[in-house]
């Protein structure tokens, strides 16, 4: 439902995304699609209707930069995909993406889907703000190779499949450095391309203006994508045959060269739980992030929604609760997945904060998330550039 052009939001408290701070009794003015105005401790403006949500806290919209809206989150996501029409994955995409909105993740980052099917979806007035990345480049035989992305090896089919890319109009360009769970014959401690390829597909992609994140689960994978100046890095876990690494020389070139870490986080607690594979090494794992976050290194919060049970498409409000119980402030991460995700989305001149000038994409939600973090799940209002969802 579209609201008024004019609307002012009143809350008990406000969330701050540049300062990481609670501001108390702020009065948000939406007209049309944007924040026409925020104040604090002052009345509504008297031609304006009134949405008077009491004891909630107002935050921008949550930002999920690692999402695959193609995969349905089922117990086996790649046949389930396999068996559809595109037509059919539409649809299901579009489901998928109205259930993020509820929740209050108002833009997402499509990270891999099948065929271009996601970049239809841009644009929709009834959805998230949606980047795309299209089919993510990788080998044949490779990881998440059923989504068609392959490749021939080499610098020059490299630069191609970047082409390609850009041609189709992508927003960013994801590469597979590593193997990855769901592809069987892949493997995560393994690297799939070594930096001479990777630097090619770096160096066409930024001709081309677009940025490039790499799935990097394999400590050579990590080292592979610093090397080829990648924008981005996923999953960054250090995952070896055996366990977890912690290779403090790598972790520092990480800070060093300001990569953007997409942090991998977010599991519905109801569900059975992450693999074995990944619960036997999700300590470790979050110890590396902690340690790449007390030493300044830039991060997001992605949830990798879609690859299975514990991943629904509305999952990233638990990332909060599970960076906080690794030793992350409940303020820090909730930037994490405003501001910079938007910074890190290339949006950060019109999502991530609630401030004028901004798209009105609100989360309100019952009570404080910094003091209490279950908050983040009581949901009071969903607007979504302007238009109330929830």
């Amino acid at each position: 439902m579209r609201v008024s052009s004019r609307l002012a939001l009143v809350a008990a408290r406000l969330f701050d995304s540049a300062s990481a701070t609670v501001r108390e009794r702020p009065v948000l003015l939406i007209e049309g699609e944007r924040i026409a105005d925020v104040a604090f401790g002052v009345e509504p403006p008297p031609d304006a209707p009134v949405h008077d949500l009491g004891d909630a806290t107002l935050l921008p919209g949550l930002i999920d930069p690692h999402v695959h809206l193609a995969l349905d989150a089922s117990p086996d996501p790649v046949a389930r995909l396999a068996a559809r029409s595109d037509s059919e994955v539409v649809a299901a995409m579009e489901r998928a993406a109205r259930t993020a909105a509820r929740a209050g993740i108002t833009t997402m980052r499509d990270l891999g889907d099948r065929g271009y099917l996601s970049l239809g979806l841009r644009g929709r007035p009834d959805l998230p703000t949606l980047l795309a990345a299209g089919p993510p480049i990788t080998l044949a035989g490779g990881h998440c190779h059923f989504l068609g992305g392959r490749v021939e090896p080499g610098p020059d089919g490299m630069r191609a499949g970047v082409r390609e890319r850009a041609e189709r109009g992508v927003d960013v360009v994801k590469i597979m450095a590593s193997g990855g769970t769901l592809t069987p014959g892949t493997f995560q401690h393994q690297a799939q391309f070594d930096a001479d390829d990777l630097r090619a597909a770096v160096d066409e992609s930024h001709r081309l203006g677009l940025p490039v994140t790499a799935h990097a689960h394999a400590t050579a994978a990590v080292v592979n994508a610093l090397d080829a100046g990648v924008d981005g890095i996923e999953h960054a876990t250090f995952w070896t045959e055996e366990g977890v690494a912690s290779p403090t020389d790598v972790l520092a070139r990480i800070v060093e060269r300001g990569v953007t870490v997409g942090a991998t986080v977010g599991v519905l607690p109801t569900s059975a739980g992450p693999p074995p594979a990944v619960a036997a090494r999700l300590r470790p794992m979050l110890a590396n992030l902690r340690y790449l976050h007390e030493a300044g290194a830039v991060m997001v919060a992605g949830s990798d929604a879609g690859i299975g049970p514990p991943k629904p498409h509305d999952v990233l409000p638990y990332a909060l609760a599970m960076l906080v119980g690794a030793g992350f402030g409940p303020a820090a991460v909730l930037q994490m997945m405003t501001r910079g995700a938007a910074d890190a989305c290339g949006l950060g001149d019109r999502k991530g904060r609630l401030a004028t000038g901004y798209d009105a994409d609100v989360l309100a939600v019952h009570g404080d998330p910094v003091g209490t973090v279950a908050a983040i799940h009581d949901v009071a209002a969903v607007y979504l550039r302007g238009a109330a969802i929830r």
